[in-house]
């Protein structure tokens, strides 16, 4: 998926980007490019999703990031230990603040220069962008990236901060389902309900989907490739005969929290509630 507040894709090549670390730091630095080949590079399977995602919605994408440890780049600069904020700007001026504790605790927070085994496509960064699992775009993934200040959520604010979002986005344990899809046609006898679900940084150890508001039944999960990613789901469900269907669906994440029920807006930290589709047997 793509959300941009830029008109039009900035142009930036390798050859004269540069990325500046300043502020609350002991020592100002910049990286060339041809820099970072000093740190060692990693590759890593993250799930990113967009605060404006609703619940359903597709706003949310997984990918292979090849790039480099936030914390490997920033130690040379001496972060102060009173420093809470990352404000990253863009090459076009775009602003995010980004928590520094999530840069060292364990997640994937990195400088990406790949996607899927290519360099990063223009429209998504090139040649440098920030992934920070377990965090919404809006506070985490700067495309096209340039600067990077050490600062404090009570000095500075953000692009979209200023909009009204909050300062602080961890993604929201959530699920959807992707089959059947809203108003369908199923014919009668065995079918399967699919889709996705997700909580970053913490991981979805179990979905479960209700059916016409029976009871909750465990769903099959596919792979776990880590904490970071979205994890596929399946249901095998008999259609005995024809008729008007409801089904619905909710995760739960490692931490044994359960999807909330609660239904809130994408505004100012995520939306909220189970996902339900209406489909009919044939």
């Amino acid at each position: 998926y793509r959300v941009d507040t830029a008109l039009s894709v900035p142009q930036l090549s390798r050859d004269v980007w540069r990325l500046r670390i300043h502020g609350m730091v002991d020592r100002e630095i910049t990286y060339s490019f041809d820099d970072l080949a000093q740190f060692e590079a990693v590759e890593k399977a993250i799930t990113l999703t967009c605060v404006s995602n609703p619940v359903g919605g597709n706003l949310i994408s997984n990918g292979m990031w090849t790039g480099y440890r936030l914390t490997d780049l920033l130690h040379a600069a001496g972060v102060h230990p009173d420093a809470d904020m990352l404000l990253s700007t863009s090459v076009d001026g775009f602003t995010v603040g980004t928590p520094v504790e999530t840069l060292a605790d364990g997640r994937d927070a990195m400088l990406a220069v790949g996607l899927n085994g290519q360099p990063l496509p223009v429209e998504h960064g090139y040649p440098a962008r920030l992934v920070v699992a377990g965090l919404y775009g809006y506070v985490s993934a700067t495309k096209w990236v340039t600067d990077l200040e050490l600062t404090r959520f009570d000095r500075a604010e953000a692009y979209w901060t200023r909009q009204g979002w909050a300062p602080r986005g961890p993604i929201k344990t959530e699920s959807r389902i992707d089959v059947p899809k809203r108003g369908q046609k199923v014919p009668v006898g065995p079918t399967t309900f699919g889709g996705v679900a997700w909580a970053q940084n913490r991981g979805v150890r179990s979905v479960e989907v209700r059916i016409d508001g029976g009871p909750w039944q465990r769903a099959r999960l596919g792979a776990a490739y880590s904490g970071q990613t979205w994890r596929l789901w399946s249901l095998p469900w008999q259609a005995s005969g024809p008729g008007d269907h409801t089904v619905t669906v909710r995760a739960t994440d490692n931490t044994g929290a359960v999807q909330t029920s609660d239904v809130t807006s994408t505004v100012p930290d995520g939306a909220t509630g189970w996902h339900s589709v209406n489909f009919t047997v044939t």
